[in-house]
């Protein structure tokens, strides 16, 4: 019996009283409690059924203590007569002030982190030893439930609906409060931003264009605006240009400083001077760089787990990644590949809980049109890009097709799948020779 009961999962019984014994007596720590623990931090199931009453009355703005936590637990039916209602008065009594609330939840939490990784480690050898599985999905899945963990939540829980109000409407008391009124990053162009509501959460947003478009300077544009502006750290996964050329980039169009002049070396004084300027600005920036050409959306995902205060992530582009098993595949099977790797692409937005921009190129069938802005139609080797992406973007200059346009250097950017919101065009001005794209007040739409 003893070692039985020595086998227990970690926990802290007098923790969990302190804990619940604060809140009913003290009403204004909840609000700095509920941020840090979720019912399922209870290990003893009626500390976590008072818990989860009280979670879901704050969430609703009711009062708290002893006798309404007993009114409401009596409405849901985890109400005992005899033993709740005295287990909450022990609670009040051998709680005698709540200043020491957040000791008390630190030990709360760290034994369910402790119980969450003990389970994660079971999980993991199961898997080991059943024989189920490569070695490398069985890294592959250990990685996630740890990754989970870190961030949190435990992996595949399924949640009731009251712990969801709650974020969503502390998300929309923010965005009420706040001033930009986005809900996402903001992208750096303010016309884009109204489109897309700024860069979302868990969002996958492709970016699509022909050749010499300038989609890896919108792209690392964007990369950049979000760097500066929000102090999160960017990933950037180059499959095409090398860490130098995209640094090469960055300083050109944060300096502006012609990228002709950077290639060649031939700078002037005021060049010089600018430069330095970039480059103190990008080295206060958490701007991470990745230009291995043989990663894949497996490889991206672990890395990304391990940058705390990850806020975006760029990959350039999605046909040249090569799928999880590094095979690549010939032909027809092609289209099977790129449809398994933007899944993936989807599913890792989900997990890490960013935007994922991902570039992508465009067939050649525009160029048989009169028109030759892109379709949606026109993604290589894909309905499945279109389907797993929430935001769709296209870029198209007319003086790339037509030298004599009264368009010259104006891109139009055409959000073509929007999940957020509408679609449809938007105008930007391009600026070759630093490789850069800024905002200009006139909208297409409004013509």
């Amino acid at each position: 019996m003893d070692e039985l009961l020595s086998r227990q999962m970690p926990h802290s019984l007098e923790a969990e009283q302190a804990v619940l014994g604060s809140l009913l007596i003290d009403a204004d720590c909840i609000k700095d409690v509920m941020d840090k623990l979720q019912p399922e931090d209870f290990y003893i199931r009626q500390n976590r059924e008072i818990f989860e009453t009280i979670y879901t009355m704050f969430s609703y703005s009711k009062p708290v203590d002893g006798v309404t936590v007993a009114e409401e637990m009596q409405k849901n039916g985890t109400y005992d007569e005899l033993t709740t209602r005295n287990y909450l008065v022990q609670l009040m009594e051998v709680t005698p002030t709540s200043a020491n609330v957040m000791e008390y939840v630190a030990i709360v939490r760290s034994k369910a982190l402790l119980r969450s990784l003990a389970k994660a480690a079971g999980d993991v050898l199961a898997m080991v030893q059943e024989g189920t599985g490569e070695a490398q999905s069985v890294l592959e899945a250990a990685e996630q439930r740890i990754y989970a963990i870190r961030r949190g939540r435990a992996a595949q829980d399924m949640v009731p609906i009251g712990q969801i109000i709650k974020p969503v409407l502390d998300q929309l008391n923010e965005l009420a409060a706040g001033k930009t009124g986005l809900p996402g990053l903001s992208s750096g162009f303010s016309a884009v931003d109204q489109k897309l509501h700024g860069l979302n959460r868990s969002d996958l947003i492709l970016l699509a264009a022909r050749p010499a478009m300038g989609k890896t300077s919108f792209a690392l544009n964007m990369a950049l605006n979000v760097a500066k502006q929000s102090g999160k750290a960017v990933a950037v996964f180059s499959l095409e240009m090398s860490k130098e050329q995209l640094v090469s980039r960055l300083l050109s169009s944060e300096g502006l400083v012609e990228n002709g002049r950077l290639a060649t070396g031939r700078l002037s004084a005021s060049d010089w001077g600018k430069l330095t300027q970039a480059a103190r600005t990008l080295r206060q920036t958490d701007i991470r760089i990745d230009d291995n050409p043989l990663l894949t959306v497996a490889d991206m995902n672990a890395k990304c787990r391990r940058i705390e205060n990850l806020g975006l992530v760029v990959i350039d582009y999605l046909q040249l990644m090569t799928s999880s098993g590094g095979k690549s595949y010939a032909g027809e099977n092609r289209q099977q590949a790129v449809s398994d790797i933007s899944r993936m692409l989807k599913i890792m937005a989900k997990e890490l809980n960013v935007p994922v921009i991902c570039l992508s190129q465009l067939s050649r069938a525009n160029e048989k049109r009169e028109d030759k802005r892109p379709m949606l139609s026109d993604l290589r080797e894909s309905g499945a890009i279109e389907q797993d992406a929430d935001i769709v973007m296209f870029l198209y200059r007319e003086d790339y097709y037509k030298e004599d346009t009264e368009n010259k250097n104006i891109a139009e950017c055409i959000v073509a799948k929007n999940r957020h919101g509408e679609v449809g065009k938007l105008a930007l001005r391009w600026m070759p020779e630093y490789t850069t794209f800024s905002t200009i007040e006139r909208r297409f739409d409004e013509e």
